[in-house]
């Protein structure tokens, strides 16, 4: 996927000199990316296209998560594709998503000043921007677990696949399968706590529902954590954690406090650091 003096691969072997120390003398753009990630082949040409105008004053480095699983696991890789900025072997910044060139020029000016403008920009194709179909990943990953059955990384991506799929039977099985320096890493613990919220609504009303009941008895505590949980697994992050802050305002008591214990378990799964941060400050205001 990349063939430049300024595009280059990289694997955790030759990380650190590629990138880390690379960093201390330009600014590296790290792409994490999959072959199965539609996005993915989306973004590529967009930052080879920027790192060739730069020549040589930005590098862009490729991370192929399917086989950099461990390096992937090291950043906290949880979305396909995403890119981090890498200045003084520190991130200082970065997105997700396959971004137009415009919104990269952008992103990159506070970091490197104003790139030469964009010739003849296209829009994304949408058939690119469109995420694979969770069916098929699990597919896919399916065939190269039976190709490959002792690479125990590959049982751990195809459980994340398979968590999209609402395959929670089979993802709790493969995790109590996993190896101890995977079970214990911070992919599998996600999973694990993705697992926990998925058995707490497990058979309860859709959120439409929940809403509705709330909305005839707002101190229905019961109603509020399911659909929060409802809220926090579609990625409606702030929404969840409000409905949990709500359930700690109205009684610290219910179910032992259960906003509380909830809370802690959602900060995992959230990635945005300012609203777990805003949060955080809601509910030691609740507790002191």
């Amino acid at each position: 996927m990349a063939a430049s003096p300024f595009v280059f691969d990289v694997t955790q072997a030759d990380f650190e000199e590629k990138v880390l120390v690379a960093s201390t003398r330009v600014p590296v753009l790290v792409d994490f990316w999959a072959p199965w990630c539609a996005p993915c082949r989306a973004l590529a040409p967009v930052l080879d296209k920027l790192a060739e105008e730069h020549r040589g004053n930005l590098l862009v480095a490729k991370v192929n998560t399917d086989d950099q699983m461990q390096l992937a696991a090291l950043f906290g890789i949880r979305s396909l594709p995403t890119v981090m900025l890498i200045r003084d072997g520190r991130p200082v910044d970065g997105f997700m998503g396959a971004q137009p060139e415009s919104v990269i020029r952008q992103f990159l000016s506070p970091h490197l000043g104003e790139l030469p403008p964009p010739v003849d920009e296209e829009p994304l194709d949408e058939a690119d921007e469109a995420p694979l179909d969770p069916q098929d990943v699990v597919a896919m990953l399916r065939e190269r677990v039976a190709a490959e059955p002792d690479k125990d990384e590959l049982k751990l991506e195809l459980a994340r696949a398979l968590m999209e799929t609402g395959a929670v039977d089979e993802v709790e099985t493969i995790l109590n399968h996993l190896p101890a320096n995977l079970a214990e890493g911070d992919a599998a613990k996600t999973l694990r706590a993705h697992l926990s919220f998925a058995h707490a609504i497990h058979g309860a009303p859709g959120a439409r529902e929940l809403a509705a009941a709330i909305e005839a008895e707002p101190g229905n505590l019961r109603a509020r954590h399911q659909l929060g949980t409802r809220f926090l697994l579609a990625g409606e992050h702030a929404a969840a954690l409000e409905q949990f802050l709500e359930i700690m305002r109205r009684d610290r008591k219910f179910d032992e406090d259960l906003g509380r214990r909830t809370l802690i378990q959602a900060f995992a799964l959230v990635d945005d650091a300012d609203l777990v941060a805003a949060t955080r400050r809601k509910m030691a205001s609740m507790i002191f």
